[in-house]
């Protein structure tokens, strides 16, 4: 088929949807009929008459294909019905209206209307060819029964024309079916025996007569003057006609002036082509086809589109010759006929109006390629009877749609501002003149839809609330209109922004942000007339703003989350919605009430860590009884700011907690302090120098040390908190302190979140965007504390309480004879009291960080040691078993940390315990290869010494030179004295 139906999709006998709710069109719930807008017939002629005389042009078209003429072999019964006739039995069959339609091959047509050929599962309409028949009625198996059912034309009126048509056509051999005149000639065929009485010859003459007045006289193709003699005859033989039947014989005088005065009016020509105009005047042939095309409709299901439609439409094009109709007249007819079904059957088949507004698209196509006026008169009605009957749905649409239908209502809107944009780009000469400013038709119809049909809800609203208060007076606290209005409104705005919204988008960039622009102005004008009367903050005053900082606050919303993607982020529509400035007094005074708060909250805190003791015995929950009171402080102050009567809950809400942020942080600083660090209790390092046994240098570590830099940690570590250095229980509670508050404020967030849903002043943002409703400083604090905390005991336990077991015995004087075992033991039993003292989500943390401060102390015995050590190559063994040992403490036979944390940590330690192993001559070669690399060319001629960082790599040369200087060689000695001039033996 053509490419009329490429976009198509009449899926009407292939699927059954749900359907949707009946568009309801005043009280009696039916839909109304639609007047048509294809002109007023002067003719009297009824519905059934264009039928039957469409039907005829119909038979009379398809007697042979287009631009062929009459011939012999012309159909002589276009049915089955007519084999049976004694008066044509033996007449031949036309190939193209008796072929049977049961064709297994879907057509080009039905593939664009979504059909479904015979035998492929889909549901057959009613009225196909290869469907079954209704009832008792006979099933149509040929092109000219399926045409003759879905007209409802008589089996009888069927046969007597094409009985009629094969008398025409022996006549008249070789000329083409548009130069024949067909009422004319079947006047002339049939006589009073053709009919079953007298009565229905009378009739049939009467309406024929009548189809040749409206297609010649009142509705002629070429304009008729009032002069014409012809025209004049012809009135006169109509008006006869009425009184008396004519005399119709093929030699009647009556009916050769008939013949002479038709073929005159009907034979005039503006191009001199070779045909008769008598039924391609406009409005008759619009209506006749209008009649045509309602064939492809199922007789027994409106909204059903047949089968064969595609076969069925092929041979309605075949009238075109006779009734002037083109592909644009087409177009706009069936565009009317599809929009006309979906209306006249209730509005609820979606298929056709999805059919209709696709048609349309091929009609704008026509409508920017021609400028015939008559076109654009049909066009203009057409389109105008569309857009009205949209229009009367899409002014108020939240009265006509909801979510059963709503995809109804987008079809609607696409076929009005399709309608639309037709009418006012391609018709109207203003808008041809105003072209140069843009203007966006289908933007400017939907936010007239949009404003009107919200300002008919707001007042609908309004209504009710005032209702509902006045029904409520009974009660002892009726709400105030305006609260149950605001309510109302947001899930109006809700319910336009999911239902409506969505599919006006389509059409407006902004339509749920003009929609709740619409909204805010109308609440607005009913709050500025009650603030404007408003002396005192009264309860009810106080709930009407709560209601509408609510009300405006979703508004707003709405409006930017609709306008995030456009150029200016939603400014446009925010200008429209200036602010219903609820009392700024009120917020004021909050402001102060906080204030007050967060003053009192730390002197509370001052207070309770002034009478802290952080002994373990008396906090029964791991928790200090200062952070207990803080933490209940902090949850009193936020009830209490809830319970406040204010419209501002969520707006101020972050004032609030950053200051109980503050307090806590304040807190968290004072906890912590006073306990020391890594720094305070790890050791000077050493001066780097040749060290031996027995030597009476006196190196790091040792109780008798005088070095200075080692006075000075410990002149800190003995003034930490005053001279009171903490014991392990105590920290690990200030440890359990801060983790306690971590969790609990987990909880405090979470009931502020509470709150804020049972707040009326909360809107859908407040839950999902947690800023300002979180404590953003203290967590982190805590955090911190932690980490400092952990750090701190770590290096206390190592550096500081084992220190006796450690820098005084780890490795003195002989090292297989002062191995690691003391050190151990010391460490495991603090590893347990750790264990026992901390909170479970902050063990492995300590633990690790005590693991990682016995690796840095295990690393300064064999680096750092002092005088008191030295290592031959034979000590490795002994060296690498300790450390295997330590490693294996904490791992615990899998009960302690994991492997790959061990083995993270131990790497540095790893990779120097095999330098001790090595010989002392690949030693000195691997400490001046890492030298030079490090210090470049310029230390090829004398070696600098190396600076200390305490970060030791097996390949940094100040830990390769430290392990050659505890080397208790002669090979060692030479090196370092000729090197450095380090002294053999001191």
């Amino acid at each position: 088929m053509n490419h009329l139906f490429r976009d198509l999709s009449l899926g009407h006998s292939r699927r059954e949807p749900s359907k949707p709710t009946p568009l309801v069109i005043g009280s009696n719930g039916i839909a109304a009929e639609l007047p048509s807008p294809l002109g007023q017939l002067d003719a009297q002629l009824a519905d059934a008459d264009l039928r039957v005389t469409a039907f005829e042009i119909f038979a009379a078209a398809c007697r042979t294909s287009a631009g062929k003429p009459l011939s012999s072999h012309l159909t002589a019964s276009l049915n089955h019905s007519e084999s049976t006739n004694p008066n044509t039995a033996n007449s031949p069959s036309s190939p193209a209206l008796q072929r049977s339609l049961t064709s297994a091959a879907a057509s080009k047509m039905k593939k664009a209307l979504g059909l479904k050929s015979p035998g492929s599962g889909s549901k057959k309409s009613p009225g196909s060819l290869s469907g079954s028949g209704q009832g008792k009625s006979k099933k149509p198996v040929t092109l000219g029964d399926l045409m003759r059912t879905q007209m409802k034309i008589p089996e009888t009126v069927d046969a007597r024309v094409r009985r009629a048509l094969l008398r025409i056509s022996a006549g008249q051999v070789g000329r083409r079916i548009e130069s024949v005149v067909v009422p004319l000639e079947l006047l002339q065929q049939l006589k009073s025996s053709d009919f079953n009485d007298p009565q229905e010859y009378d009739a049939w003459q009467k309406r024929t007569i009548r189809v040749l007045e409206a297609g010649l006289l009142l509705h002629p193709r070429i304009p008729i003057d009032k002069s014409n003699i012809s025209a004049q005859r012809l009135r006169q033989i109509i008006n006869g006609a009425y009184e008396r039947p004519l005399e119709t014989g093929r030699n009647n005088e009556s009916m050769q002036v008939l013949r002479s005065t038709v073929m005159s009016l009907a034979c005039r020509s503006l191009d001199g082509l070779d045909a008769c105009h008598w039924a391609d005047g406009i409005p008759l042939n619009l209506h006749l086809y209008e009649k045509l095309l309602e064939a492809c409709f199922d007789v027994n299901d409106e909204v059903s589109i047949i089968e064969d439609v595609d076969e069925l439409m092929e041979h309605i094009k075949k009238t075109w010759p006779i009734l002037g109709i083109n592909q644009m007249l087409h177009n706009i007819c069936f565009t009317w006929v599809l929009f006309h079904y979906f209306v006249r059957t209730g509005g609820v088949e979606m298929d056709l109006l999805s059919d209709a507004n696709n048609q349309l698209s091929e009609v704008a196509k026509d409508a920017k390629a021609t400028k015939d006026p008559e076109y654009a008169k049909i066009l203009s009605s057409t389109l105008t009877s569309i857009l009205g009957w949209a229009e009367k749905r899409l002014l108020a649409y939240h009265e006509t749609f909801d979510r059963s239908n709503i995809e109804m209502m987008q079809g609607i809107v696409s076929i009005g501002v399709s309608a639309a944009r037709i009418l006012v780009e391609d018709i109207s000469n203003e808008y041809r003149r105003r072209r140069k400013e843009e203007v966006d038709v289908a933007r400017s119809r939907i936010d007239t839809y949009i404003r009107s049909s919200l300002r008919t809800a707001f007042a609908q609203k309004m209504e009710k609330a005032d209702s509902s208060r006045r029904a409520s007076k009974s009660h002892s606290n009726p709400l105030p209109v305006l609260v149950i209005l605001a309510k109302d409104v947001g899930e109006l705005a809700i319910n336009e922004k999911q239902v409506f919204g969505p599919i006006l988008k389509r059409w407006h960039p902004f339509a749920a942000g003009v929609a709740v622009a619409t909204l805010h102005a109308c609440y607005g004008n009913e709050l500025k007339q009650f603030i404007s009367g408003l002396s005192e903050l009264t309860p009810d005053a106080v709930q009407i703003l709560r209601a509408a900082d609510k009300l405006e606050k979703d508004l707003v919303q709405i409006a930017v989350e609709d306008a995030v993607e456009s150029d200016d982020g939603g400014k446009g529509i925010i200008r429209e919605m200036p602010p219903y400035e609820a009392e700024a007094a009120i917020a004021n005074l909050v402001k102060v009430w906080i204030e007050a708060r967060i003053e009192r909250m730390k002197e509370w805190v001052d207070r309770n860590l002034q009478q802290e003791t952080w002994t373990p015995v008396v906090s029964k929950e791991g928790c200090a009884p200062s952070a207990v009171e803080v933490l209940r402080i902090i949850d009193e102050t936020l009830d209490a700011y809830f319970q406040l009567p204010i419209p501002m809950h969520p707006a101020l809400l972050p004032d609030l907690i950053a200051g109980l942020d503050k307090c806590l942080q304040y807190y968290v600083s004072k906890a912590k302090s006073g306990c020391g660090s890594r720094n305070i209790f790890m050791p000077t390092m050493p001066a780097l120098t040749r060290c031996t046994v027995g030597s009476k240098f006196q190196g790091f570590g040792k109780k008798k040390d005088k070095s200075p830099s080692i006075q000075k940690k410990n002149s800190q570590v003995a003034t930490v908190n005053g001279g009171n250095m903490f014991g392990v229980s105590q920290i690990c509670l200030r440890i359990n302190t801060l983790q306690q508050i971590r969790l609990q404020l987990e909880s405090v967030e979470k009931r502020v979140i509470t709150h804020l849903r049972n707040s009326e002043s909360a809107s859908s943002e407040d839950f999902s965007n947690n800023t300002g409703k979180t404590f953003d400083i203290s967590p982190s604090a805590c955090v911190e504390g932690i980490q400092q905390l952990c750090e701190a005991i770590s290096y206390k336990i190592v550096f500081h309480d084992l220190s006796h077991v450690l820098w005084d015995g780890l490795y003195v004087g002989e090292p297989s004879s002062s191995r690691i075992d003391p050190f151990l033991q010391e460490l495991e039993r603090n590893l347990l009291l750790v264990s026992e003292s901390v909170h479970e989500r902050v063990r492995t943390r300590i633990i690790t960080d005590i693991m990682r401060a016995s690796f840095d102390g295990f690393l300064l015995v064999l680096l750092a040691g002092g005088p008191s050590r030295a290592f031959t190559r034979q000590d490795s063994p002994v060296i690498e078993d300790d450390f295997k040992a330590l490693k294996d403490l904490f791992w615990a036979n899998g009960d302690g940390l994991p492997l790959e944390l061990i083995d993270k940590f131990s790497v540095t330690v790893r990779g120097i315990i095999p330098l001790f192993r090595a010989d002392t001559e690949s030693l000195v070669e691997r400490f001046r290869r890492a030298t030079l690399e490090t210090y470049g060319s310029s230390a090829r001629s004398r070696l600098p010494l190396p600076v200390t960082s305490g970060q030791w790599s097996p390949t940094e040369p100040n830990t390769l030179l430290r392990v050659l200087c505890y080397r208790n060689d002669e090979p060692a000695s030479k090196f370092l004295k000729k090197t450095y001039n380090l002294p053999k033996k001191l």
